[in-house]
């Protein structure tokens, strides 16, 4: 029985999905401007492990990752919102400001979002990161976002002035359920900037005239300009989840105004509940402080790696720590995971070796399954999971060097282990499996129906590969096969 903590009701609940069988996830992805961070990993790893759970429970997992191409400003906090530069042109003077001040080497927005979409792409593959079933970017939406604006006006919950179109949060009386920041309480304690087109302080922008010079600006009922950065999730989650999804996720910095300005919007569009379990991780420090470029502790995954360091010591280092619980990353700290890391690897080795003695034959799973299912289904506690594993490792390793190890019991514990690290995703050295040309034909056909976003044929055909034994992995314009 799966518990997961829900931070709309502060509590841990029994995980139960709106259709038995199937789980619906939305994953707040990232604004493609700049290279992710590996505070940024951390959260996109938290959404990994949970999918990856569910689906070894023996769910059908949907999971939905948007990317941010327009629409998120640099001041996005509820003091200063809506007032802030687009992060997109921010990207554009920076590369502009790399050439020297010329004309940014005749880049545009869409140059730099897929830059940043591919690299984000290749971080996330390196981490081991399962791709989303759908990558959906804001820039790809725009009707539906104003599709939903309208409907937003038209029960009043939303206004325009001047070409600007604003939510009135006075409209929806349970705004702050999920962060706590009622509107008694911002009367009380914000401090914000004047709009001169809002009617309350706290209003958030839906739609934003652009100046004629703005490079990202689409026609509309209002007015030539861009969409806010909260309309964005709303509009590409229920376009993709409908209109109630079980579980939406993201980093505790998106819980407000993000995440409430969400919940706000969407169920005055809908009249419906807009997501059952919200599952957020917490930060993640450096050496004990809020990681800043101006402190000199900010890291990408490229810096993790010019250290020396391999991604999957990252996956385990996140792994090591609850993502409910801030996480302390330090160079000493990534030594340490190292040597944890290196350790799991010689001991699947030596098993490997062992159980190659005897041939393939059908286990049981009584090594490691029962106590990793009751970590995992304690909030998803990969710690105390992977304590768990640890705690194998040193009784099998004496077992081991007294000769006393069977290859037939190491046979079981090695597929005992294989299943669980379907769920940690760690990968470790080994030899290509060759792909039989059936599967690969298969595989082809899959990809023209993504192309032709024919998602339910796409959804079959990959069933059918994975019924033969084997994982697809959707890539930017191609695809990855691995047998299971």
């Amino acid at each position: 029985m799966l518990k997961l903590y829900n931070t709309l009701t502060k509590s841990k609940q029994e995980f139960k999905p709106i259709h038995k069988g199937k789980v619906s996830i939305y994953t707040c992805g990232p604004t493609v401007y700049d290279y992710v961070h590996i505070g940024n990993l951390r959260s996109y790893m938290t959404a990994d492990i949970l999918r990856r759970y569910l689906e070894y429970s023996g769910y059908e997992v949907r999971l939905i990752k948007n990317i941010t191409d327009v629409g998120h400003l640099t001041a996005d906090d509820i003091a200063q919102a809506d007032t802030g530069e687009d992060k997109m042109l921010v990207a554009l003077k920076r590369e502009k400001s790399a050439q020297g001040g010329s004309d940014s080497g005749g880049k545009t927005p869409e140059d730099i979002a897929k830059f940043y979409e591919e690299a984000f792409h290749r971080d996330e593959d390196k981490m081991n990161i399962l791709r989303a079933h759908f990558f959906p970017k804001a820039t790809a939406h725009i009707p539906q976002m104003i599709k939903m604006i309208e409907t937003l006006i038209e029960k009043v919950n939303a206004y325009e002035k001047n070409g600007n179109v604003f939510f009135d949060v006075t409209s929806f009386p349970n705004y702050g359920k999920l962060s706590g920041n009622t509107l008694e309480q911002l009367k009380v304690g914000a401090r914000l900037e004047e709009h001169p087109d809002k009617k309350n302080p706290w209003d958030f922008a839906l739609w934003l005239k652009a100046d004629p010079k703005h490079l990202l600006q689409w026609d509309s009922p209002w007015s030539k300009g861009y969409p806010g950065w909260h309309i964005e999730c709303s509009a590409m989650s229920t376009e993709y989840l409908g209109d109630t999804m079980d579980i939406h996720t993201g980093g505790e910095d998106n819980i407000f105004p993000h995440h409430e300005a969400e919940i706000a919007q969407s169920e005055c569009a809908t009249g419906k509940k807009f997501v059952n379990y919200w599952i957020h991780t917490r930060h993640l420090l450096v050496e004990g402080e809020k990681m800043s470029k101006s402190k000199g502790n900010f890291y990408t995954p490229q810096d993790i790696t010019r250290k020396g360091f391999d991604p999957m010591h990252l996956r385990l280092l996140y792994l090591s720590s609850h993502y409910r619980k801030n996480l302390d990353f330090s160079w000493k700290a990534m030594e340490q995971t190292k040597a944890n890391y290196e350790r799991i690897a010689e001991w699947v080795g030596k098993l490997k070796e062992i159980a190659a003695e005897i041939p393939k034959v059908q286990l049981s799973e009584r090594f490691l399954k029962l106590n990793f299912r009751k970590a995992m289904d304690d909030d998803l506690n990969t710690p105390l999971a992977l304590s768990v594993l640890f705690e194998l490792i040193t009784e099998t390793n004496k077992k081991i060097t007294g000769n006393k190890l069977g290859a037939e019991e190491a046979k079981e514990i090695l597929t005992a282990f294989e299943k669980i690290n379907k769920v940690f995703g760690l990968k470790f050295p080994g030899k290509e499996t060759k792909i039989p040309e059936n599967i690969k034909k298969i595989a082809d056909e899959r990809q023209e129906a993504r192309k032709n976003k024919d998602f339910q044929k796409s959804d079959e055909m990959r069933k059918g590969i994975e019924a033969k034994g084997y994982l697809i992995e959707d890539l930017d314009d191609n695809y990855k096969i691995k047998k299971k």
